[in-house]
């Protein structure tokens, strides 16, 4: 299956990012490398790209896409790695980086890879098919209470109860090991009136096995300091994100290096030392245009922050 991505926010990632002709830059989700292929068209000779992705067909059509390129590095590995991706590059701060969160097109149409809910496929929901971990393996291997909890904090399911005691009892009888069987779970669990409301029924389900699977929040948690600290004075890190658990994480940690001052709010004088290390620009969101979302219905969710590192 030919790796097909149509990347979201594009303009608007371009012109955040800032790019100068001789800047170094990190794609930590390069995918299809639609966003990257936009990066490289404005850097100079003397520019350079680091791709990073832990999906090994993405790597793969990147490197179709890019290849020849003297210019750009291409890195199997999740993002969470990136301060040590850098350092075996030799690479101490960069100009700008970019991470666009969530399943790319690709994984959601190709359905052997168990994110789509529209097909009866092995459920799988490996971004990276090098780890162990699968969906399978958590909806037939976990205890109840923790199906519940993922349910409900992830997928901010209002059936997470049921929806897990029916797949703890089913599980009882076979493994369940299709993305139809699941469905069918899932559907059977909630009342009559709640199905046949806009939106299919097991969407919320999935997104919180997928990010349990690939641990998607904790990756995220870990490489937000990092990548602040990686940029150069005036770099610039853009995030892609698709629901508000990650707007929430990524909101909240650049509002914590916008003012990481922990001294109490009565003190008449900073006391703690801890110095700004930048600025949110701007501080609300981005978000898509109507015309985007029209092309690419996809994209109706995403937010785009921007922080930019400060002078030091």
């Amino acid at each position: 299956m030919e790796f097909k991505h149509k990347s979201v926010l594009l303009d608007e990632v371009i012109e955040h990012l800032n790019i100068i002709e001789d800047g170094v830059y990190v794609d930590g989700t390069l995918g299809g490398a639609g966003h990257s292929s936009a990066i490289i068209a404005r850097l100079g000779r003397d520019g350079r790209l680091i791709g990073i992705d832990q999906d090994a067909d993405a790597i793969a059509a990147a490197e179709t896409k890019l290849q020849g390129d003297s210019r750009v590095t291409i890195v199997k590995n999740n993002f969470r790695e990136l301060r040590s991706v850098l350092q075996k590059l030799s690479i101490p701060q960069v100009d700008g980086i970019l991470l666009d969160l969530g399943v790319s097109s690709y994984q959601f149409d190709d359905p052997e890879r168990g994110f789509s809910y529209h097909e009866d496929k092995p459920l799988d929901m490996r971004m990276d098919r090098d780890r162990s971990l699968t969906a399978a393996d958590i909806v037939n291997t976990y205890a109840e209470e923790d199906l519940r909890r993922i349910l409900k904090e992830y997928g901010e399911e209002k059936y997470a109860g049921p929806i897990a005691a029916n797949i703890t009892r089913t599980r009882e009888q076979k493994r369940i090991e299709t993305t139809g069987e699941l469905v069918d779970i899932i559907r059977k669990s909630m009342p009559e009136r709640e199905k046949n409301k806009k939106g299919h029924p097991a969407r919320k389900t999935f997104q919180a096995l997928r990010i349990e699977c690939n641990q998607e929040l904790t990756v995220l948690r870990e490489v937000l300091d990092d990548a602040i600290e990686l940029l150069k004075p005036g770099g610039r890190l853009c995030i892609i994100t698709f629901h508000s658990l990650e707007d929430r994480i990524v909101k909240q940690a650049f509002a914590g290096a916008e003012n990481p001052c922990t001294c109490p709010p009565d003190f008449p004088v900073c006391v703690c030392g801890k110095k700004p290390l930048g600025q949110m620009k701007p501080h609300k969101p981005i978000v898509p245009g109507g015309e985007e979302i029209r092309e690419n219905p996809r994209a109706r969710s995403a937010k785009l922050r921007v922080f930019v590192r400060g002078e030091e």
